[in-house]
């Protein structure tokens, strides 16, 4: 009951149906979700521990504008995906990546060891061989344990920390059909160069490479949205 109120609740905040300054009643809350007040208060304690409710006096328990969210939290980020603001929100973490990653790959090539290395170029024809098969679950399985490999090989425990964003924005893009079927050839070979150059101990070849797959996912993104947006019917 904890779980399906607070889904409901995180997700009408991050889709606007509840919108900064909105007043939130308690006894309201229960009689809706036909819940006790204790589920309701642990709700909300959760929902305030995200910066998306606070509680003020003669006033109640107000919905904060987006500005105050803790927009690094999972849970946020799943709800934020489940919005209509998807496409925002999975440009927004493609920028951080793109911010982060390169310089990643970069350092990873100077403090990876060498199993880890030859693990990586292991992995990456993996992925080549999942994406040449059309095999979308495991190449999605593949793709994030890559580039959290990546991230961990760094060295850098606040680059470690951003792990689960990238599961989720790449877990998202999939589950809402925003990457292609079948993997472009220059992606596959792309991370294929990220690994090659971290073995090799190329830190600028990494970089390079690693922008390059930012730079690609953004066109992928742009491009199947433009597509959806033509084909959906529009509203008469």
């Amino acid at each position: 009951m904890h779980g399906r109120v607070l889904d409901h609740l995180g997700t009408a905040i991050c889709g606007g149906d509840l919108t900064a300054g909105a007043v939130l009643n308690i006894d309201e809350l229960v009689d809706r979700y036909a819940v006790s007040r204790s589920v309701i208060r642990e709700v909300l304690r959760v929902l305030a521990s995200m910066g998306f409710i606070e509680t003020r006096r003669r006033v109640g328990v107000m919905i904060r504008p987006a500005n105050d969210w803790n927009v690094f939290d999972p849970q946020v980020i799943r709800w934020r995906l489940a919005s209509t603001g998807r496409i925002a929100q999975i440009r927004s973490i493609t920028e951080l990546r793109t911010a982060v990653e390169p310089h990643a790959a970069l350092l990873a090539a100077q403090r990876v060891d060498h199993d880890e290395a030859s693990e990586l170029v292991g992995l990456a024809a993996k992925m080549w061989a999942a994406g040449k098969a059309g095999d979308e679950e495991r190449f999605l399985a593949l793709d994030i344990e890559f580039h959290q490999r990546v991230l961990r090989a760094s060295g850098n425990e606040m680059f470690v920390k951003l792990q689960t964003l990238v599961a989720e924005v790449l877990i998202g893009r999939h589950h809402y059909h925003l990457m292609p079927h079948h993997p472009h050839e220059q992606a596959l070979q792309l991370h294929a160069d990220v690994a090659q150059s971290i073995q090799r101990g190329d830190g600028e070849g990494a970089r390079r490479a690693m922008v390059q797959i930012m730079e690609h996912a953004f066109e992928e993104m742009s491009s199947i949205w433009e597509q959806k947006h033509t084909t959906e019917p529009h509203p008469a």
